[in-house]
């Protein structure tokens, strides 16, 4: 048995400077080894809905299921995974479909959706799990590693055809996201697992910090802050430096020996 690492853990959001509201929500569910950022769209309030609705039901399903692990679950379990990789995934579907619903039920929420990157600490290791364009970025020795794909119409034309970095620049649809809760009835999560080593930081992010701030910055000022907390307020002061054009949030967390 390895050493047993402990989590510390800072998150905050911002509105920025070009928008009026906040459609982003963060949550810290210590007790569960929980951790979320959601990126709300759909303007005019339904945005801040989707994002506060996929942070409510993943709480609420990882509450239901700590206390009754013979719960009866809304989805069938894949039988390729393990039981936490399911309960991550079936509470993220869970999510979208409640959105969904909600956005097909009243006519002012429709088109409403949010993107979610969520960890998840298990006795093991971590567990990755992500929709949209929302990040979750790995730093260790130094080194940042991306570890999320961001599901974008860019990253899909990227993947495909190998744009130059002026057609990237250009490029006109960069926003449009091709995956996210609430956009059809079921939703495909993306999971992986990584084993946390002593000093990995992880960041978690919408793309109101990954799009202004580049990852050499960010990596800059995680590693050269003298905490979490800290590291989390200089992100965001970055992206509003860097023009703030949409909200901010960020969640750091590290595992100390």
């Amino acid at each position: 048995m390895g050493q047993v690492l402990r989590v510390e853990v800072a998150g905050d959001t911002n509105v920025g400077r070009k928008r009026t509201h906040n459609e982003d929500a963060f949550s810290i569910l210590g007790e569960y080894g929980l951790y979320i950022v959601a990126d709300g769209m759909g303007g005019h309030a339904s945005g801040e809905v989707a994002s506060r609705m996929a942070v409510d039901t993943l709480r609420e399903f990882f509450s239901a299921t700590a206390e009754d692990p013979e719960r009866t679950w809304p989805y069938k379990m894949d039988r390729s995974k393990g039981y936490e990789e399911n309960r991550l995934i079936t509470g993220i579907k869970l999510a979208n479909l409640r959105i969904y619903e909600t956005a097909q039920r009243d006519v002012r929420k429709r088109g409403m959706g949010t993107t979610i990157v969520a960890i998840f600490t298990v006795e093991d290791g971590l567990y990755v799990a992500h929709v949209g364009d929302s990040r979750v970025y790995l730093i260790r020795d130094g080194v940042m590693e991306q570890l999320t794909e961001d599901h974008s119409l860019l990253n899909d034309y990227i993947k495909m055809k190998r744009l130059t970095p002026e057609e990237i620049a250009k490029f006109p649809h960069k926003n449009v996201i091709v995956r996210a809760l609430g956009m059809k009835e079921t939703v495909k999560v993306d999971t992986q697992f990584h084993m946390p080593r002593a000093n990995d930081t992880i960041l978690l992010c919408s793309d109101g910090l990954s799009g202004p701030v580049s990852d050499e910055e960010m990596q800059q000022i995680v590693t050269q802050a003298p905490d979490l907390k800290t590291a989390t307020r200089q992100l965001i002061d970055r992206a509003n430096e860097n023009g703030g054009p949409d909200n901010i949030t960020c969640v750091l967390t590290r595992w100390i020996a």
